[in-house]
């Protein structure tokens, strides 16, 4: 459901009890935290119980399984998630009641009017490269308040309410979010044509990243990954509009440059220089050429901003990861399972190309979940050939998020694209771990890739593996 910002910005503190329909999702939960955490009284619900909604609980919200009209008690602001329909009876009864509603972009910028605003956006990488951020900030003390789309793996929590005047967050281009905001300094990491089911065509979405370049403060800056097209041309509109620009990437026409990148395991080292020469080696816990990237942003932003290299170099070193971003979710039997969060063909590609470096001599057995059926229906192909990076290659049916389905549009099409003999097309979601399980052997990594609750069947092969070992072993 698509809820219009209104045109008066009032601080969060001004919005009365605030209930949040789809609290447990990602936006909905790290604006709720910050709120709780600046004393203003919250309620939500959601569609099932998790432990966000535990967490969201014992920090003082009170949380619904479930949407009802009397839930909205005695709400004065409601923010809603774009994946609630417009028939939510929560939704209804605040409208009868004329109660104030809010999309996640003007409640997210409502806990933002009073800090200085660092926006992460991008087509991919923009949890990771926020999460870099925030963790580089804090290993400057500047104790920044934060709003990632994802927990930190170190914290557990993707939100905080910091001391300190910065606000690092990721800034959604998918709905338009990040036209709202008004930031100091931005991130562009990348830019490629997604998001189709909102914008209409990919003219439309670059037009909004350069909408966007208007939304920074004139006296701030933007920090572009140039390494990337679609970054690069932005970072020239940025110069021709007057716009302070910081080149990231690998070429000589980076201002922060990126040389001498090594993968080994789950790490990836990689030299900083700048204009005024070599900063050092950087390792981070992270494997892939595009986390070191994302990582160069990150510490562009910091120096920037004056904070010294070694200390970002530190935040940057003790970056443990984020949740379903190439997260480790166990090993059993000798083999190890990771889960990522990848739906678009360049995001599956990198992850792949990360997953590969962390198998050594072993190999890569991937099970894949399309997301959404428009972005099926376009991307296939492309999603099909990235996913022959993999050895073995299983692939779900699509998670419909928001969307009705359409005709012709399954998970099979996107198999039918697999440059690979290994592969099959598994519509079934509980015969998912044991096929997967089939395919594997010890040494291999089994990677889940997919925004929609893939994430469930690492855990449920690990089960599987671990039984299978102990029935070995006996």
């Amino acid at each position: 459901m698509r809820i219009p910002v209104p045109e008066q910005r009032l601080p969060a503190e001004r919005l009365g009890r605030v209930h949040f329909v789809g609290i447990g999702g990602a936006g909905l939960s790290a604006i709720a935290r910050i709120m709780l955490a600046r004393g203003v009284t919250v309620s939500g619900s959601d569609g099932a119980d998790t432990p966000t909604l535990a967490a969201l609980r014992g920090l003082g919200a009170t949380c619904y399984v479930g949407h009802a009209a009397a839930q909205v008690g005695g709400a004065d602001t409601l923010v809603v998630s774009t994946a609630i329909r417009a028939d939510n009876p929560e939704v209804v009864e605040a409208q009868r009641r004329g109660l104030r509603l809010l999309p996640r972009s003007a409640a997210l910028d409502s806990v933002m009017l009073d800090r200085r605003v660092l926006a992460v956006a991008g087509t991919h990488g923009k949890t990771t490269t926020t999460s870099l951020l925030t963790v580089a900030l804090i290993a400057c003390a500047a104790d920044p308040s934060y709003a990632i789309g994802g927990d930190l793996t170190a914290s557990g929590s993707n939100a905080h309410d910091g001391r300190g005047d910065l606000f690092v967050a990721e800034a959604d281009e998918s709905d338009g979010a990040f036209l709202v905001y008004t930031p100091h300094a931005a991130i562009v990491t990348n830019v490629e044509a997604d998001h189709l089911d909102n914008y209409g065509t990919e003219e439309a979405y670059r037009a909004a990243f350069e909408q966007f370049l208007g939304r920074i403060d004139p006296a701030g800056f933007v920090v572009c990954c140039v390494d990337d097209p679609g970054a690069a041309a932005l970072a020239d509109v940025a110069v021709a509009r007057g716009l302070a620009v910081v080149r990231v990437g690998v070429g000589d026409d980076a201002d922060v440059r990126v040389s001498r990148a090594a993968f080994a395991g789950s790490t990836s080292t990689f030299t900083v220089s700048t204009e005024a020469g070599e900063l050092g080696r950087v390792q981070l816990q992270i494997p892939g050429q595009h986390y070191v990237l994302d990582a160069a942003c990150a510490l562009a932003v910091c120096l920037q901003l004056g904070f010294p290299f070694e200390a970002v170099r530190s935040g940057l070193e003790q970056f443990a990861g984020t949740r379903r971003r190439m997260e480790l979710k166990g090993e059993a039997g000798g083999v190890r399972v990771y889960d990522s969060y990848a739906h678009h063909p360049t995001e599956i590609a990198g992850d792949l190309r990360a997953a590969r470096a962390l198998a050594g001599d072993g190999r890569v057995v991937t099970c894949f979940q399309p997301h959404m059926f428009s972005r099926t229906r376009i991307f296939a192909a492309a999603m099909g050939e990235a996913l022959g990076l993999a050895d073995r290659v299983v692939v779900m049916d699509v998670y419909p998020a928001r969307e009705e389905p359409e005709p012709g549009v399954d998970g099979g099409l996107v198999a039918s694209h697999v440059p690979l003999t290994a592969v099959a097309f598994e519509p079934d979601a509980s015969a998912v771990p044991a096929r997967l399980v089939a395919l594997a052997e010890p040494g291999d990594v089994v990677l889940t890739l997919g925004a929609g609750d893939v994430t469930r069947i690492g855990p449920q092969v690990l089960a599987l593996l671990a039984r299978e070992a102990d029935g070995v072993s006996r």
